[in-house]
């Protein structure tokens, strides 16, 4: 993939859209099977055969008709899920979704060109967005490569959400709207919003037929941050799409009822490329460590955060970088690819402008000012009250462990992602005496509109290796063996998500085509066991591998008594980004990645006596 993201091809970016297989129903019996391995280690023998003779009724009974259901479903959609996973995932989501549902992620240009310094804000803002909207333009020219496993294309759909795309809140469900077009689709919107300081401004991104130049962007960028440090701050109505998705959807009535004007600058900020924020903060980074930025990127100041954007460019003072994505429109590798082009882009260029320094007669940013009352103040400091309390009970730590990375994993025939899988198994059992049942992300974009797929990482062979690891009587080559099984088994489920084998969206499916039949909710669905190992989003452990490149990524847990973790892997180096609630007693992120990273070299014991 590494060298499929920044050249350009003949290829255009979505000519296979129309090729993509549609995504498949698997087999009752397969995902029932699988479904039943997967809680074994959350059970005892008692409470196994109660789920076992469940799922029995449920294959013999039920699950038949809604089966049948959902394979008429599939004829009709080339993508059964996409609806349903945008609707139970996101959009009926009613907690705020800025600090709960968005994922984030520091950029990585401090490891090489642009390391922390106080006043480059303004003019490594300007090249940076200048790559953006030049990504943007290879975009809208359908020039970003096809990604490709072998010669198998994968689905492009969610690149055409990475700009210009908002979601819109709803009194019970929110909607996504998309302004991007393709060249040969139309005209589609050129601006970029600004936040500094509460206040909010606009500019156009295209001048007489071209991109405006970093020179020109740093014009617009001084003028905003000048206004704003020497003005009062505005009102903060940015604040608003961090508060809990009904009371904002009201606010935001409340706030086209009070001037139709104020509807105008909500579709500007809904219709611009992206969100530029304007941090006053300058955290502390360094290439081992990336707790703070990522803390302040995931918990920064709301007023200048657009939450619903599919795309906010977080700027702070010292030069540092980060993006804030609502996670709706698109998952992860949409902005892993974007942060790696600019990274790439700022490598090449020593993280300089090298083209003309002149500065063509533009017309000056327009601030955006909403009609506000008494009552929409009190929205916004009640906004802002909810976000920071939620916010200051976040535990955030991203470390890099350098003793060995890829290289050395794939030397000793490990797959390197298996490898921090299991290494986090090993460590949540050390730490909490007991297996943790663990989401992993699965891509299934070899499917038409294809998202993801629920990789379940706690398998019956990962905790007999837990076992055997914290058992003294147990032998090397015992537990060496039972690691090695543990790593079969996981590569194997891995491969069965991407191709559409999964059972955990299958099983989402057969329960919301009983909802949409009027059934009652069948018991699989509420059976303990389910809950108890992830069903129904209940993950303790809620991973996703970011990649092979530079660009790390956090989320929030999954549930209160559970771990966010995000982590990516380098030749010579694992990153990992984890998260825990404080309020919870019995979770401690610092902990549990010191642990993860001595598992790390007793995992590398087990198969290299060079590393003893």
């Amino acid at each position: 993939m590494e060298n499929q993201l920044t050249k350009s091809t003949e290829e255009r970016t979505f000519q296979y859209q129309d090729s993509l297989p549609s995504l498949p129903v698997p087999s009752l019996e397969e995902s029932l099977k699988k479904y039943l391995e997967s809680v074994k280690p959350f059970a005892n023998e008692e409470e196994y055969k109660k789920t076992e003779a469940i799922v029995q009724k449920f294959q013999n009974g039920i699950g038949k008709t809604l089966q049948q259901k959902l394979l008429e479903r599939a004829k009709e959609k080339r993508n059964w899920l996409e609806e349903w996973w945008l609707n139970v995932a996101y959009l009926d989501v009613r907690i705020p979704s800025q600090l709960n549902v968005n994922f984030v992620g520091p950029a990585s240009h401090i490891e090489h060109y642009w390391p922390p310094k106080e006043g480059t804000q303004l003019e490594r803002g300007s090249i940076n967005l200048w790559h953006n909207l030049t990504y943007w333009q290879l975009l809208r020219k359908e020039k970003v490569a096809v990604h490709k496993v072998g010669n198998t294309p994968l689905d492009m759909n969610q690149f055409r959400m990475l700009f210009s795309t908002c979601k819109v809140p709803g009194i019970t469900r929110d909607s996504i709207v998309s302004y991007f077009r393709t060249e040969s689709e139309g005209r589609c919107p050129s601006h970029i919003a600004v936040l500094c300081r509460g206040r909010v401004f606009v500019f156009d991104a295209i001048l007489e037929g071209s991109l405006i130049t970093p020179p020109e962007i740093l014009r617009q960028l001084t003028y905003i941050q000048k206004k704003c440090h020497s003005e009062p701050d505005g009102p903060g109505v940015a604040a608003l799409t961090s508060e809990e998705r009904t009371r904002w959807a009201k606010a935001r009535e409340y706030l086209i009822h009070l001037n139709p004007d104020n509807l105008t600058m909500l579709e500007k900020i809904q219709s611009s490329l992206l969100v530029f924020s304007l941090e006053d903060d300058s955290p502390h980074v360094t290439p081992e460590d990336y707790s703070q930025v990522t803390a302040k990127i995931l918990t920064g100041d709301p007023t200048v955060r657009w939450g619903d954007k599919s795309y906010n460019l977080v700027s702070f003072s010292n030069g540092v970088f980060g993006c804030n994505c609502d996670h709706a429109p698109f998952d992860a590798m949409v902005i892993v690819n974007i942060s790696h082009y600019v990274d790439q882009k700022i490598i090449e260029t020593e993280g300089r402008w090298k083209g003309s320094e002149k500065v063509r007669d533009i017309p000056l940013p327009e601030e955006l000012v909403f009609t506000v009352d008494e009552k929409v103040l009190n929205d916004i400091n009640q906004a802002k009250a909810q976000y920071l309390k939620q916010a200051s009970d976040l535990q955030i730590v991203a470390y890099a462990f350098t003793p060995f990375g890829k290289k050395l994993t794939k030397k000793v025939m490990l797959h390197p992602d298996t490898f921090v899988q299991l290494a986090l198994q090993l460590a949540y059992y050390r730490l909490h005496g007991r297996p943790g049942c663990c989401y992993e992300t699965a891509m299934t974009r070899y499917f038409y509109h294809g998202r993801t797929e629920t990789m379940r990482s706690c398998t019956v062979e990962a905790v007999r290796w837990c076992q055997s690891m914290q058992d003294p009587s147990s032998t090397l080559l015992e537990q060496q063996h039972k690691m090695l099984q543990a790593f079969a088994k996981h590569n194997k489920l891995m491969k069965d998500c991407s191709a559409g084998k999964g059972f955990d969206r299958h099983l989402l499916g057969l329960l919301l085509t009983a909802k949409e039949e009027g059934l009652p909710v069948p018991e699989l669905f509420t059976d303990p066991l389910f809950s108890r190992s992830g069903g129904g989003g209940n993950f303790v452990l809620s991973t996703s591998l970011v990649g092979y490149l530079r660009v790390q990524g956090v989320v929030v847990p999954m549930v209160h008594n559970g771990y966010g973790f995000f982590y990516h892997i380098r030749d010579d180096r694992f990153v990992v980004a984890c998260t825990a609630w404080k309020s919870c007693p019995e979770t401690d992120a610092e902990k549990l990645v010191q642990l993860i990273f001595r598992a790390f070299h007793d995992m590398m014991r087990l198969v290299n006596p060079a590393h003893l």
